[in-house]
């Protein structure tokens, strides 16, 4: 299962804040929008990504958060539902 989450956040930050959503290991897609709501840049992320394929998107989330002031931030997650929360409430 997948979930949004949105962060208000100002440039400076940015970077920080994306290199703390990829170290959480389960973030599936990041999106980067000005505060118009335009999409500035997405990132697809997969299982398994290394640092060396990380750097050149890390290197283009240093540009943009130099060139931007308020931003948002979406992540698209990877859930893992548990057999409990499959099951229908009430039985």
């Amino acid at each position: 299962m997948t979930t949004k989450e949105s962060f208000n956040i100002n440039g400076e930050n940015l970077l920080k804040k994306v290199k703390e959503l990829i170290a959480e290991g389960n973030v599936r897609k990041i999106s980067i929008h000005d505060k118009a709501g335009k999409e500035v840049a997405s990132f697809p992320l997969t299982y398994g990504i290394v640092g060396a394929l990380l750097m050149p998107m890390l290197a283009a989330v240093g540009a943009i958060a130099a060139l931007i002031g308020e931003c948002t931030i979406t992540v698209e997650k990877e859930v893992e539902v548990t057999k409990e929360e499959n099951e229908p409430q009430g039985v």
